[in-house]
């Protein structure tokens, strides 16, 4: 019972995706497949897997112990305080907090995780702003 539901809740996100994707307005100056087309196969790859949950449900679900359960909720309160924290701390110190906190649930030690952080958040910050040329959000300190 448990998978269908989140299939039914995943069927109505992707598909309510796939109608704000839609909504996007195409400007002068985009590529011939326009800015709808990413996110519209996204909302399609959610309600594909969403249909498979609600078609082939597990008889028998394993649910996680509750510490298990505090983990993936301590993981999403990091993720919601990394949306809060972005246009105030800028792009790199907050993927670097968060990716750093993260790492280290995950089982890295304290000073490895700290390092994977760093590198994470500065590696995408050179791959999407430096090379691509994306907008990122700046912090106080211009990156």
């Amino acid at each position: 019972m448990s998978d269908r539901i989140l299939g039914a809740c995943a069927l109505l996100l992707g598909a309510f995706y796939i109608w704000q994707a839609t909504l996007i307005e195409r400007s002068f100056l985009s590529d011939p497949v326009g800015p709808k087309a990413f996110p519209i196969i996204i909302g399609t790859v959610i309600v594909l897997s969403a249909g498979y949950f609600i078609l082939r449900p597990d008889t028998e679900p394993e649910w996680p112990a509750i510490g298990r359960l505090a983990e993936i909720g301590f993981a999403v309160a990091i993720m919601v305080g990394y949306t809060i924290a972005l246009p105030e701390a800028g792009f790199v110190v907050s993927t670097a907090v968060a990716a750093s906190f993260l790492a280290w649930r995950l089982g890295a030690h304290a000073i490895a995780a700290v390092i994977a952080g760093v590198v994470t958040s500065v590696g995408i910050y050179v791959v999407f702003h430096l090379v691509l040329g994306l907008s990122l959000a700046r912090g106080p300190w211009g990156f």
